[in-house]
């Protein structure tokens, strides 16, 4: 009687599924790692070191009037500064994607300079212009307007940073689809804004809210550009990010971490909506 080998059950790579290697194994199990020690690890130390004391301690250093409204002005500017990316995000994509005129290859280039250039050049460029001993300086005081170390300044310099999110997401898509929908919707009588709201929108608007996500994380967090225009002032100009730096500056280290866990928070919410809109997009 002939006695057949035994086989085991994962012998053979399931056809499809390519087989893991050693090195293979080797290059997930270091990505896990490194993700575990770069990113989950600073992560939970933040939550733990801003509930050291406790919940009524971490309620209290939150309700803080400073950090009440560091929360507070971060939102404003969130809320003033996506709105407007995203239609000049919108503006700027169609005009590439759709026409063709002198400069093209030019607009493109100047709405990825905020991604090459630093933040804090960038707000160094606004307090030398809008500042009070800047080229505006003059005319700015005659029109009893302040910019640097006020709202609009960091408005500004937030925008600046956060430009191109909208835009460079929403591009590649109108390229990728042509203009033939929106010919054809011309030609059937369509003015243009009803060629835009039935037939454009609805074929970027998974991308769009993609860019929306994107630039709603960057301008909450943005640090360096704001820190230059801002001044740091406490309830006046002090946006939470730079809050955490004050608060770790005055030895409150607690109060430091439970604001970092705000933004910690917002940060994973940006997270969770941009893993959501790239399933829907896919």
């Amino acid at each position: 009687m002939s006695v057949q080998p035994l086989i085991a059950p994962d012998a053979t790579p399931h056809p499809g599924r390519p087989a893991r290697t050693g090195g293979a194994r080797l290059l997930v199990g270091l990505a896990v790692v490194l993700t575990l020690l770069i990113v989950v690890a600073p992560l939970a130390y933040i939550f733990v070191r801003a509930f050291s004391e406790g919940w009524q301690v971490y309620a209290a250093n939150i309700m803080d009037p400073d950090t009440l409204h560091a929360i507070w002005l971060t939102s404003l500017i969130a809320v003033i500064v996506v709105p407007l990316n995203i239609g000049f995000g919108i503006a700027a994509a169609w005009a590439i994607a759709k026409h063709r005129f002198p400069g093209r290859g030019a607009l493109v280039t100047m709405i990825e300079i905020p991604f090459s250039i630093s933040p804090i050049i960038a707000g160094i460029c606004y307090l030398l212009l809008y500042g009070r001993q800047g080229l505006l300086g003059p005319w700015l005081r005659e029109m009893d307007l302040q910019v640097v170390f006020a709202l609009p300044g960091i408005v500004l310099v937030t925008m600046f940073v956060t430009a191109p999110f909208v835009a460079r997401e929403v591009l590649p898509l109108m390229q990728a689809q042509g203009t033939d929908q929106e010919q054809a919707a011309v030609t059937l009588g369509a003015s243009g804004w009803q060629v835009f709201r039935r037939v454009t929108l609805p074929n970027i608007k998974w991308a769009l809210l993609y860019g929306a996500v994107l630039c709603t994380a960057r301008a909450v967090g943005e640090f360096g550009g704001v820190s230059v225009v801002s001044g740091s002032v406490r309830g006046q100009t002090n946006t939470l990010p730079l809050h955490v730096e004050l608060l770790f500056n005055d030895l409150n280290t607690v109060g430091a971490f439970a604001a970092a866990s705000t933004l910690t928070l917002i940060a994973l919410v940006a997270l969770a909506l941009k893993t959501a809109l790239e399933a829907r997009r896919g």
